[in-house]
């Protein structure tokens, strides 16, 4: 089993997320509101011109009454200006009525398109985010998996002993120098106490208890080498504290794949700034990047990482998924809320974990 290590640079995973300054939707609320105004102000303009003619119709009116009969010819002249002005006010009133009607509709439509497509953009920026996490987890499974087959491992099960364990401990000193995104990894024997781990001169781990930990148990249970255990986020006494996502397999007699397990190896990725890495990376511009919170929330609804300083591992994010796989909704503050689950990654189906966006 060969396994790969990718950094976490954030990218464009799974769907074209087109960048935020480019094809603006708001073109389509500017161009009704720029069409509303302009049919106002063209309207108010013929209201003023025909406000005008009617005051000189009334003029001549009067004019041509004042004079007698000569200006009979010139009253009627008069009369029609006016009829016209009158026709021309009412066709215009009844255009501002009917265009107030279409370009508040048009304004209406392209609000719901804006927000359709901000939303739908949120949507899948949040399935970039998790699903790149999962797609570095996924290696991480096929690590575990691998570094337990390595004889140094194995025989440090098989043959216990300083020397073994010693020679365990700087094999796995050496992959942690190539790999760096673990704090550690650790040997456990079939009684769940840590033999050798791969950072002796930073973290005292040799002889800790880890039988009752969850990925401890999952690991001795599995049925063949092809199988891995993994454990929620968490923090880790053994490791100064900080938050790991822990994954193991169980290291088999011989490295045989269907082999009698002997022992368990623990993995555990310094989940910390590759997390940060992840809802930093985002792509947003400066002004999106403001007002907009970037979140991994696990399957019990737990903030796991979070673009806010102090939120992960802290804190909770109810997604009112009502059972949808992605999806948004608008929270009682008014933000647009865009999720979506992680859909797995290769063989790796996550662990029900979902990327979410929350933009004021």
């Amino acid at each position: 089993m060969q396994a790969h290590h990718t950094p976490l640079v954030p990218e464009r995973v799974a769907r074209n997320v087109s960048d935020p300054d480019s094809n603006d939707p708001e073109q389509i609320v500017r161009l009704s509101e720029e069409v509303g105004r302009i049919s106002r102000e063209k309207i108010a303009e013929i209201q003023s011109i025909t406000g005008r003619t009617k005051m000189l119709a009334l003029n001549a009116l009067i004019e041509s009454a004042r004079v007698g009969d000569a200006g009979r010819g010139f009253a009627v002249v008069a009369g029609e200006v006016k009829g016209v002005s009158t026709e021309i006010a009412d066709l215009a009133e009844t255009l501002e009525r009917e265009l107030s009607s279409k370009t508040s509709l048009l304004e209406s439509i392209g609000r719901q398109v804006v927000d359709h497509m901000k939303g739908q953009r949120l949507v899948d920026l949040a399935l970039n985010a998790v699903e790149l996490i999962d797609r570095n987890l996924y290696e991480r499974t096929c690590d575990v998996r691998w570094w337990a087959t390595d004889s140094a491992v194995v025989d440090c099960l098989q043959e216990p002993g300083e020397t073994s364990a010693g020679f365990a401990a700087r094999r796995l000193g050496v992959i942690l120098n190539a790999y760096t995104v673990y704090l550690d990894l650790w040997i456990c024997d079939d009684h769940g106490r840590v033999i050798a781990n791969g950072r002796p001169d930073r973290y005292r781990a040799q002889g800790a208890d880890v039988s009752s930990e969850p990925w401890f148990r999952q690991a001795m249970a599995t049925a063949s080498g092809d199988d891995y255990a993994v454990a929620d986020i968490a923090t880790n006494k053994h490791l100064g504290s900080l938050p790991v996502a822990t994954y193991s397999a169980a290291i088999r007699e011989n490295a045989e794949a269907a082999g009698r397990p002997i022992g368990v190896l623990g993995i555990h990725f310094d989940w910390g700034p590759q997390a940060e890495a992840i809802v930093r990376g985002v792509r947003l511009s400066d002004a999106e990047r403001v007002r907009t919170r970037v979140m991994l929330v696990d399957a019990r609804s737990r903030v796991i990482a979070s673009s806010r300083p102090g939120e992960a591992l802290t804190s909770t994010f109810d997604i009112k998924s009502n059972g949808r796989a992605s999806g948004t909704f608008v929270t009682a503050e008014g933000a647009t809320v865009g999720f979506h689950r992680t859909p797995g990654y290769e063989t790796y189906e996550g662990l029900g974990w979902y990327g979410v966006l929350v933009q004021d």
